[in-house]
């Protein structure tokens, strides 16, 4: 079994409840309100990107099944990559979580 075969087989479609698809549209409209505030067209952002403007059109609406490099990538032409870095960094459920059971370790 090749490599693409091997992916098929363990590929599945993602599927996102209503309320979570409203989240990535979210993200995908601050995304637009990003480009247009730098007065940037879709053709410029998605050249610099390197990927075609069908991609950036699915970006600006919140498609779930775009790659997260190509989100990446859209976020860099616009100077906000570092928000990535701010996926999951206020981790407080989990930290509590941690601090539960490092008390009753004790």
């Amino acid at each position: 079994m090749d490599n693409t075969q091997h992916y098929k087989m363990n590929s599945k479609k993602q599927v996102l409840f209503p309320k979570y698809q409203k989240v990535l549209e979210q993200v995908g409209e601050n995304i637009k309100l990003a480009r247009k505030r730098r007065k940037l067209t879709t053709i410029q952002v998605s050249e610099r990107a390197g990927i075609d403007r069908s991609t950036l059109y699915q970006i600006e609406k919140g498609n779930g099944s775009v790659s997260m490099a190509a989100y990446f990538n859209t976020l860099r032409v616009l100077g906000l990559q570092d928000d990535l870095l701010k996926l999951a960094a206020d981790d407080s459920y989990g930290r509590k979580l941690q601090d539960l059971s490092l008390t009753r370790n004790q």
